[in-house]
């Protein structure tokens, strides 16, 4: 787990390397445990990275990395989980390492079997890998899109980096998106590919850029080479959900770091503890509780924990500290988004327990249901139906539920999502922004694709994994994570978990309730407590705190008169914190 970035193809000599490394720099949070600068003979390929050890802890896991031979030269994000087995079947077809590391079995397996590999490749990834005999240069993204990599192309340079900040530090690009603010307060994030700076995107997930030294390239999609048959029968599924995840719990517990399991009180992450637990002797889980009651899950972490043996490291969350450290959580964000304030304190309390990897639950809901979008998603198919300009008119509605709807007006799939999650309406973007309405309206009716898929629970899995865990959750877990030097691991994601699960008929997947089938695949080890639950989600009492927060509710902060008004509703208990967080990120922007 590291951070990469770098240039192929530099538009200038003699200060390319200077600039890779300031973009290093940049990103050494995430990578404290060792550097690296690797620069072709000819110059046209800069590859820079900053390393977090977990496998191969020694210096031969130094990147960037070249083969034994000098053939090819990775700097490499991410962990490969299957790695032993792929060396052994590399090993047996001739290949030679020089290390330990999983880094290395990447090479050899490109070096083997060209672009194909990739799909071979089981884990969480974003790399760079030079091929100095055609001198090619690949940029590749796992397919669940866990690690980010992003990408910026001018005049025949490419430019990358595991975070948007490397292109400023680097000197790549400095000229602001100047949408972002309409993505933000529409979403609570940055849908990909678009990022806060103009002409750089995020590499979509199960792709590779393809780089000609000709500066020719093209973007392709790749998939995994693992594929289940058709499932109908219950049983069956529950009994290969069991099977699979306790294979993908297995094999993401490889390290040579300390690790262990993030433990809030949910299905998701007691699930994941109690089968880590029979992996690991004495397991390590580290939790978090406030002294707001009504957000306290200490009863339900001891209903796992009582059947479990190891460490808990239990951590109270006052006001205070979040005070104390907002401007600290609002810089690691890298982009602006309304998550991931949680993710960025159990993070550095799992760092300060001296782990470095853990397991985490993010999946589970988008796999088997968990959001109340899967039982509101039909509703849309009615409401669809009704003229464009007549869905306007929920922009006059009272509640913010009501006045989402409006986003009916457009075609595509993004429409659809906003009308189930989207922050502010259409008429209210333009206030908040002081913009034109029509120019917010064509900004948002560009995104997303009309694909007819009927309004069912596999469509709303589809909008929440594309764009809530994708755009969101996954990026947010990355960047707080990393913030603090800690890997984070989502063995939901795993490539072939999500496979089956993919197999099982929809009628099969999303019986008996959301989530119950996820629950009766396990309904021996986890503890009543937990599953028969209210779901809370990993939450913080942010309703109060940011309330009590000078930096969002100065209203001389803000331009827009609407703007002002917003977060006069929100000091008086009328607005969601998450709307009054994104306009918080847009004052400096209207």
């Amino acid at each position: 787990m590291c951070r990469i970035a770098g240039l192929v193809n530099p538009l200038s000599t003699g200060t390319e390397k200077y600039k890779v490394k300031a973009m290093c720099d940049a990103l050494r949070h995430g990578g404290p445990d060792d550097e690296g600068i690797y620069a072709s003979n000819d110059g046209g390929v800069i590859f820079g990275h900053r390393r977090l050890s977990i496998i191969d802890l020694s210096a031969n896991g130094h990147q960037p990395m070249s083969d034994t031979h000098d053939r090819a030269v990775i700097t490499f994000n991410g962990e490969i989980y299957n790695y032993i087995d792929l060396k052994q079947e590399l090993l047996t077809a001739g290949a030679t390492f020089k290390t330990n590391s999983d880094t290395e079995v990447i090479l050899q397996a490109y070096l083997k079997w060209n672009t194909s590999a990739f799909g071979k490749l089981r884990g969480m990834f974003a790399f760079a890998l030079h091929d100095v005999i055609s001198g090619d240069v690949y940029l590749v993204r796992d397919t669940a899109g866990i690690k980010p990599l992003y990408y910026h192309i001018e005049d025949k340079q490419l430019a990358f980096a595991s975070e948007v900040k490397a292109f400023k530090a680097g000197d790549i690009a400095h000229a602001n998106n100047h949408n972002w603010p309409v993505y933000l307060l529409a979403y609570g994030h940055l849908p990909e590919p678009y990022t806060t700076l103009q002409n750089v995107y995020s590499l979509p997930n199960g792709h590779y850029l393809h780089w000609q030294q000709s500066g020719a390239y093209s973007i392709k999609g790749y998939t995994t080479d693992k594929s289940y048959n058709r499932v109908n029968d219950k049983e069956e599924a529950k009994n290969g959900i069991n099977a699979t995840f306790r294979s993908a719990i297995k094999r993401q517990l490889i390290a040579d770091a300390p690790i262990g399991v993030f433990l809030s009180g949910g299905v998701d992450s007691s699930l994941i503890t109690l089968l880590a637990a029979k992996e690991v002797e004495q397991l390590k889980t580290v939790s978090i509780f406030f002294n707001e009651k009504q957000y306290d899950e200490r009863a339900y972490q001891q209903a796992v924990l009582d059947k479990t043996k190891g460490d808990n490291f239990t951590y109270l969350v006052k006001q205070e500290e979040f005070e104390q450290n907002f401007a600290a959580i609002v810089k690691a964000m890298d982009m602006p988004t309304t998550d991931g304030i949680n993710s960025w304190f159990i993070s550095k309390y799992a760092r300060e327990a001296g782990l470095k990897t853990v397991l985490s639950g993010i999946g589970g809901d988008e796999l088997f249901g968990g959001y109340p979008s899967f039982d509101r998603i039909k509703y849309l198919s009615y409401l669809r139906k009704i003229p464009a300009g007549i869905m306007q008119l929920f922009n006059l509605a009272g509640s913010p539920g009501l006045k989402r709807l409006s986003y009916l007006s457009l075609e595509g799939d993004n429409a659809d999502y906003l009308a189930l999650r989207g922050l502010f309406s259409l008429n209210e973007i333009p206030r908040l922004l002081n913009a034109d309405q029509k120019e917010i309206e064509d900004i948002l009716a560009c995104e997303g694709n009309s694909e007819n898929l009927p309004y069912d629970k596999l469509k709303a899995a589809k909008l929440e994994t594309g764009l809530y865990m994708q755009n969101q959750l996954l990026r947010d877990t990355d960047m707080m994570s990393m913030q603090h030097g800690l890997e984070v691991r989502v063995p939901f994601l795993d490539e072939d978990f999500a496979a089956y699960v993919e197999s099982i008929d929809p009628h099969v997947r999303f019986a008996d309730g959301n989530k119950q089938l996820l629950i009766n695949s396990f309904n021996n080890l986890l503890p009543a407590a937990v599953w028969q639950r209210p779901k809370m989600g990993f939450t913080f009492p942010l309703q109060k705190w940011m309330a009590a927060n000078k930096n969002i509710c100065n209203t001389d902060n803000y331009n827009s008169s609407f703007a002002k008004k917003k977060i006069a509703d929100f000091k008086a208990g009328k607005l969601h914190w998450a709307r009054a967080f994104a306009l918080y990120h847009t004052q400096k922007h209207v």
